[in-house]
């Protein structure tokens, strides 16, 4: 029997953040949260007003980060953390460092 490597899958999860979050430094905060945790991923804003991230590490980072999103930074206020299934469209590697996507 041959052994090939071992292959570790990650937890992936996606979020989305509602409120007042867009023009208050919202994808630098999630940025800089996630990197200090050690997650791959990245941060978007989206036409609707809300910020979108996808992320990916250990179950316990991915918990806290859920939980930082709810405060987020000081001039935001967040109405809403929904967490969604990751799309058809982001099943690829995700970026590390984290990023923050432009529009």
């Amino acid at each position: 029997m041959v052994d090939g490597p071992t292959v570790v899958v990650m937890p992936r999860r996606r979020f989305r953040v509602q409120g007042k979050v867009q023009g208050v430094g919202f994808r630098r905060f999630v940025r800089e949260q996630a990197r200090d945790l050690a997650l791959r991923g990245w941060v978007r804003n989206e036409a609707s007003g809300d910020v979108v991230l996808e992320a990916s590490g250990d179950a316990a980072s991915l918990d806290r980060l859920q939980a930082m999103l709810r405060v987020g930074p000081p001039a935001s206020t967040v109405h809403a953390v929904l967490e969604e299934p990751p799309t058809a469209a982001d099943s690829g590697a995700l970026p590390s460092p984290f990023a923050v996507w432009r529009d």
